[in-house]
């Protein structure tokens, strides 16, 4: 597959999440991304919720366009063939406790004195350096330090967490970014390789817009809204008739004053108070009220009609029944039919960003375990004899 990154080879020491994620961008752009797993088990995504024969969906969809080598870096024999790969690539991708690739003798010092135009991107729930570096953690402790568990959730109900991984994949999207960055500078002549240290906890924390200037010049301390977007009013998730919910985003003042219109409460459309967000915020709940009364007077199809026409923003809540057969997602390709094992055709998500002129695509789904070591060691220059001896000793499967 041709794409933007087409050339570009990536080695991922990587399992579940964060590093993966990261990976499976790469490889969804035409980037050569190689795997190296444990033999035997191979990530432990492979077993992660739901599975087909045996093997995870999640695993399919992370995996997507990857190569898989299954080596024991406990071996020598391993180890030297995950250096040779790592002195091969552009960029290297872990997301291990920090000072593993230092106890392998795989450390940025070796791994730059191979490859002066490496890059090596960092994965880790704290960072590299910092009184916390040898802490363990997911994505949800990044969640948590992070700031955003801490505003998410009804006012009176315990920090809620929503229902994906968001901190690891935070975290994913920011090694990327690093990683281009990086590739960047050494492509173009402007220097060497570098190391692209991404924390959990710090790409949470990147997204939490306003929360510490607030705290630090007005001792405000963003807490739990619920479905408000605070500070920013009306936005808000309303009730309609047939016992469903619709979001609201009447954000700019334009649109409110639209909103109030379609409600009929030209009153409020014409206060002056009212005129401006920061009017409007302290009588945040005497809006909703309004609204509310409204939306649960029509079933959602109503509401959804009248706001469009309206031009204000309003969309209902989708849950993935809604999203598979959206007329939206399928013109936009962003439900794409993949073809498992056991000729077994299952929708996944489509790629995205859009390229107008090299567009990502997939190829095939998540590999087998070490589906290709054979094709990588190979391209390394060892031959079928020397592949089979390090088979036979367990450095490779």
């Amino acid at each position: 597959m041709s794409g933007p990154l087409t050339g570009i080879r990536v080695v991922e020491f990587g399992t579940l999440i964060a590093a993966p994620f990261a990976a499976r961008l790469f490889a969804e752009f035409g980037a050569e991304v190689i795997k190296i797993e444990q033999p035997g088990t191979g990530d432990p995504l492979r077993k992660w919720r739901k599975l087909h024969q045996g093997t995870s969906l999640w695993w399919y969809l992370q995996s997507r366009n990857k190569k898989s080598i299954a080596i024991d870096l406990k071996s020598p024999d391993g180890l030297a063939i995950a250096r040779e790969l790592a002195a091969s690539a552009d960029v290297v991708i872990e997301n291990f406790k920090p000072g593993s690739l230092e106890k392998l003798g795989l450390g940025w010092d070796v791994l730059s004195a191979l490859n002066p135009k490496l890059t090596l991107v960092r994965i880790s729930g704290y960072g590299q350096t910092g009184p916390y570096r040898d802490r363990s953690g997911f994505g949800a402790i990044g969640e948590a330090m992070g700031g955003l568990r801490f505003t998410t959730g009804d006012p009176d109900s315990p920090p809620a967490r929503v229902g994906i991984s968001i901190g690891d994949s935070l975290a994913s999207l920011h090694a990327v970014i690093g990683a281009l960055m990086s590739l960047l500078r050494v492509k173009t002549g402007e220097g060497r390789g570098q190391v692209v240290d991404v924390s959990l906890y710090e790409s949470v924390f990147n997204l939490m817009e306003s929360l510490v200037p607030e705290y630090d010049l007005m001792g405000h301390v963003r807490t739990r809204t619920g479905g408000a977007l605070p500070g920013i009013s009306p936005s808000n998730t309303y009730p309609t008739s047939d016992g469903r919910h619709v979001v609201i985003a009447g954000n700019s003042d334009a649109i409110f004053k639209r909103l109030m219109l379609v409600i009929e409460r030209p009153d409020l459309a014409d206060d002056p108070a009212l005129a401006t967000n920061d009017g409007r915020v302290p009588h945040d709940a005497m809006l909703d009220a309004a609204i509310s009364t409204w939306t649960a007077k029509r079933t959602m199809d109503e509401v959804l009609a009248a706001l469009d026409k309206a031009d204000v923003p309003a969309g209902r809540i989708y849950s993935v029944a809604d999203i598979v057969t959206d007329p939206h997602y399928l013109a936009r390709e962003m439900i794409l039919p993949t073809e498992l094992p056991g000729d077994i055709e299952v929708k996944m998500p489509g790629i995205t960003p859009k390229l107008s002129e090299t567009p990502g695509g997939v190829n095939w789904p998540g590999p087998m375990l070490g589906e290709h070591t054979d094709e990588i060691l190979t391209g390394l220059g060892l031959e079928q004899r020397a592949i089979g001896l390090l088979r036979k000793t367990g450095a490779v499967q």
